[in-house]
């Protein structure tokens, strides 16, 4: 089979790298991560990856414990940057290229964001792992990741989580929650279901950048989902 995309946007949440850990990375999890983008990459794909840090701080949790709102957010950027150094290594391990850049200025361990030079990276087949969001706090890693998707024309952001698509209500909590294959923007907005925050889905809305939402812990979703077939719930 043939990729139905030739380069893709994916958005890695830091609690997919937590496997069974309750706080930090799993190397396991992590390592088949870096195995099925070997897959992806194999099939001539172009992958930019946006990964968050919520496996090891988070912006608003730390508001929550009285922290100062923008100091709190850079320090969650900057747990992003060690979720993408950890990719890295992982993915280096594979054998194949990868490149992390930066939207904060640390340039003893990963480039820059530029855009133009994230292009080139991609047009080399080298995986992009962009670290430390949008660089501005008070914006989450999701609307990082619609707006480098936007920035690097990919055809298509997949949210990779731990669920593995879109419900009505909660899975967890509602044996009876019933998973939408597809949606409309319009639909998603009307049944107020979160596909992610309102800006980053806002401004997928208005540019019209299909969402693809499915479990990264499953084996094989991220090349199935490349290839077209049935994974997760797909916004457009």
């Amino acid at each position: 089979m043939e990729p139905i995309y030739k380069r893709i946007l994916l958005k890695i949440s830091g609690e997919a790298l937590l496997g069974g850990k309750s706080f930090g990375i799993d190397s396991e999890v992590i390592g088949k991560i870096a195995q099925e983008l070997r897959e992806v990459w194999e099939l001539g794909v172009e992958v930019g990856i946006v990964i968050g840090g919520g496996n090891i701080f988070r912006g608003v949790a730390g508001e929550k414990q009285g922290m100062d709102r923008a100091r709190a957010d850079y320090m969650g950027m900057l747990a992003t940057l060690i979720n993408a150094l950890a990719l890295q290594d992982a993915i280096e391990a594979q054998g194949f290229p990868c490149r992390v850049m930066s939207a904060l200025e640390v340039k003893e361990v990963a480039e820059p964001y530029i855009r133009e030079k994230a292009l080139k990276h991609l047009e080399k087949k080298r995986i992009l792992i962009l670290a430390c969001g949008t660089g501005n706090p008070f914006f989450t890693t999701d609307t990082a990741a619609v707006l480098r998707a936007l920035e690097l024309r990919a055809e298509v952001l997949f949210k990779a989580t731990k669920v593995d698509g879109v419900y009505d209500k909660d899975p967890a909590v509602h044996p009876d929650a019933k998973k939408y294959q597809t949606l409309s923007f319009d639909e998603a907005i009307q049944k107020r279901l979160k596909v992610m925050d309102a800006t980053a889905f806002s401004l997928a809305r208005d540019y019209k950048l299909p969402i693809l939402v499915f479990n990264l812990l499953t084996y094989g979703n991220i090349k199935k989902a490349v290839l077209g077939e049935n994974v997760g719930t797909l916004i457009k």
